[in-house]
């Protein structure tokens, strides 16, 4: 009899054991689950996204190991953006990390006010519609902004420093980009007060960018500025490549072009911005929410500039820019 007994203990026990772990898994809490939608594509992207990655990983987050990430990329199709945001949601992802433009995160801000948003745009977003307050965003959107459009004045303002000679300026931007408009605007008023003609050339397909360097001389255009786009990004080799060809001086807004052969650049750095917008969404994931998070904005910015270009191009470099810069890519 006892040991019958005994018999039933140890399958009871046994039984519940086994059951144990099941139960355990069950009530462990379920994978949080980042979305990532940018409004480029993944290739150029690349330092990017391991610079969310680290700041998520300082915020204790780990890809794979305590949260997962699904990535959504426009490939440069702005259209493409709010179907996009509207799959995250359906997916119930805990946070969206929207960067690129101001584009990725008003469509995301469109689709879901319950979802928090950690935006990274080179736009002003209470312009652009993203928060009503940098200091206090309210809402489910905050993020960080470099202000990029404002200093297209500047990159302009470095450029006739840089081709002294050139009083037609060429300015290449997307069409189909939403802020297109407000930095034509911006560097006709910038030439306007520097005593230069601004030649507005526009490219939203890679097709069109042979034809609008082609055009450059026949348009009497010395120098060139590409706004910031990340369409623009994916073909930083054919761009860089035309302005080589075409012997044209040429600002860029981010450094990697200089570094890829580009003549030079002036801007905040998008590494920096994305890693803080992995620190934000990791903030978030803790408890802190979107509404109480400041939008960041940029304390410093690097000038680039490539001295090999500038020789195969035959321009000085004044010792004045030579001092200010904080690379030079020799």
């Amino acid at each position: 009899m006892l040991d019958l007994k005994r018999r039933q203990f140890i399958t009871l026990l046994g039984g519940g054991a086994a059951a144990w772990p099941l139960a355990a898994r069950a009530q462990q809490p379920t994978m949080p689950v980042v979305g990532f939608l940018n409004s480029g594509s993944l290739e150029p992207f690349v330092p990017n996204v391991a610079a969310f990655r680290r700041g998520l990983n300082e915020s204790g987050f780990v890809e794979g190991h305590n949260v997962a990430i699904e990535y959504r990329w426009a490939n440069g199709q702005y259209d493409r953006l709010p179907a996009l945001a509207a799959d995250l949601v359906r997916h119930q992802v805990a946070v969206i990390a929207a960067s690129g433009t101001s584009a990725p995160g008003l469509a995301a801000k469109a689709v879901t006010s319950a979802t928090p948003i950690v935006f990274q745009t080179g736009g002003d977003p209470v312009q652009d519609g993203l928060v009503t307050s940098m200091n206090r965003p309210g809402g489910n959107v905050t993020g960080v902004s470099r202000l990029s459009v404002t200093l297209e004045p500047k990159r302009l303002e470095l450029l006739r420093e840089l081709v002294p000679r050139a009083t037609v300026i060429g300015l290449l931007v997307n069409p189909t980009n939403l802020r297109s408009e407000l930095v034509v605007r911006q560097m006709e008023e910038a030439a306007h007060a520097l005593g230069l003609r601004l030649q507005v050339l526009k490219a939203a397909t890679e097709g069109e960018l042979d034809s609008v360097f082609a055009s450059l001389a026949r348009l009497g255009i010395g120098a060139l500025s590409v706004a910031q786009e990340p369409t623009y990004n994916r073909w930083r080799g054919q761009i860089i490549a035309l302005a080589s060809s075409y012997a044209v001086p040429t600002m860029y807004a981010l450094r990697e072009y200089p570094a890829a052969g580009g003549l030079v650049s002036y801007d905040a750095s998008t590494i920096e911005q994305m890693h803080q917008v992995g620190v934000y969404v990791g903030r978030i994931l803790k408890g802190e929410k979107a509404a109480d998070l400041p939008v960041v904005q940029p304390t410093k910015f690097e000038l680039v500039i490539n001295l090999k270009t500038a020789k195969a191009l035959g321009l000085n470099i004044p010792d004045k820019l030579l001092a200010l810069a904080d690379e030079v890519i020799e």
